[in-house]
């Protein structure tokens, strides 16, 4: 048994042990904290300098980028938003800066005033993964839209030029036929019968040479001329109410639907109604007796397809290519300006037409148009048109 002398024990061997293993884990924690220490302050430089790279990057980006919170608050921006949106951004609500711009009429391109004039910008807005705020893009797109626009002009004096090439015949032989028939009216032993028929025969060319000259001005001008809003199906309604007459005439069938509901365009509706009508008029010529002509129309997303299918002969693969080529026709008392003149208003809308045909079956043309922004968030839904 141990002394109960007062005087303490010296340590045994197992607890000496155990102190000098207490003390190599205090000195590998030391170390670890240390190269913690190390690691830390060396990830804060990487931060600080890729932090450094960030605001140069969004400093010298030709595009504004607009940083918002989950409320929609400002809380970051580069140069090129504040010059296109104006000082003071910081803090403010997007929607509050928001309203500084103005419609354009093209899906998803706005105004803003700014200190040099009006600019056209592109905007998208893009929500963060983390759920924390969005990002607004604006891309300063005035230039490439006065581009466009030249491009678009320089097209159509190119076209214009091919024009003048076929000018010369497409005016010299209804005027010549008028010349002609007007010149017999002269001749005195003509009849009071015979007189009248060559008469009328002179004013259907004259007619012909009216129309084309009419057609030729609507090719070269080719801008829309006004903007308003108007229902689709409406439209659509108003096409086949005219066209009916005629396809009961020629003995076809004409069927009709507009699944848009209250959906609206935005746009020349007088431009935008004689390019449908050239289409469904060229389908019902292009169509035998009891074949059929179908206009259907469709919402595909931002888009709207208006469909004109014929069961007729087709349009052979060599002359695909020059379906559009302005004089271009395969009928005896066309212009070859319809369906040029209707590419030109379908793109001066942001839209195009395209087509298919297969010989002996038939055509399909397909008239795209953007959806102007919705004013109601009215929903598509099917309806007849009669």
């Amino acid at each position: 048994m141990p002394a109960e002398s007062g005087v303490p024990e010296p340590p045994s061997a197992g607890q000496r042990l155990d102190a000098a293993q207490l003390a190599e884990a205090f000195a590998l924690f030391s170390r670890a904290s240390e190269e913690l220490s190390t690691a830390y302050n060396a990830l804060q430089g990487q931060v600080s300098q890729l932090t450094e790279r960030l605001d140069v990057l969004l400093g010298a980006l030709p595009a504004g980028v607009v940083m918002l919170d989950r409320t929609g608050r400002i809380v970051q921006f580069n140069r090129a938003a504040e010059s296109l949106l104006g000082g003071g951004l910081a803090g403010e609500q997007w929607d509050a800066v928001a309203r500084r711009f103005g419609d354009t009429g093209t899906p998803g391109e706005l105004t803003v005033e700014t200190d040099v004039g009006a600019r056209r910008v592109s905007l998208s807005d893009t929500a963060l993964e983390s759920g924390e705020g969005r990002i607004v893009l604006l891309h300063d797109v005035t230039d490439t839209h006065h581009m466009r626009l030249q491009a678009e002009r320089s097209e159509r004096l190119a076209a214009m030029g091919e024009m003048v090439a076929g000018l010369a015949h497409q005016l010299r032989t209804p005027l010549a036929a008028a010349l002609l028939y007007t010149g017999n009216l002269r001749q005195s032993e003509l009849g009071a019968a015979d007189r009248a028929k060559v008469a009328e025969r002179a004013i259907e060319r004259l007619r012909h040479l009216e129309r084309l000259i009419r057609d030729m001005l609507l090719f070269a001008r080719g801008d829309s001329l006004g903007r308003e809003r108007f229902g689709i199906c409406e439209l659509v309604g108003e096409i086949v109410h005219t066209l009916e007459p005629l396809a009961r005439a020629r003995q076809l069938s004409f069927v009709s639907r507009c699944d848009c509901d209250d959906l609206t365009l935005l746009g020349d509706r007088k431009a935008l109604g004689g390019a449908l009508t050239n289409l469904v008029e060229n389908a019902l010529q292009a169509t035998g007796a009891a074949g059929e002509v179908s206009l259907s129309v469709v919402r595909d997303g931002e888009f709207v397809n208006l469909r004109v299918a014929d069961s007729g002969r087709g349009i052979e693969p060599a002359r695909q290519g020059r379906v559009f080529e302005p004089f271009f026709t395969t009928r005896a008392e066309g212009t070859g300006l319809g369906l040029a003149i209707a590419r030109g208003v379908a793109r001066g809308h942001g839209g195009d037409i395209a087509f298919e045909s297969t010989p002996g079956k038939g055509s399909l043309f397909t008239l795209t148009l953007p959806l102007p922004p919705a004013e109601d968030g009215a929903k598509p839904a099917s309806k007849e048109v009669s």
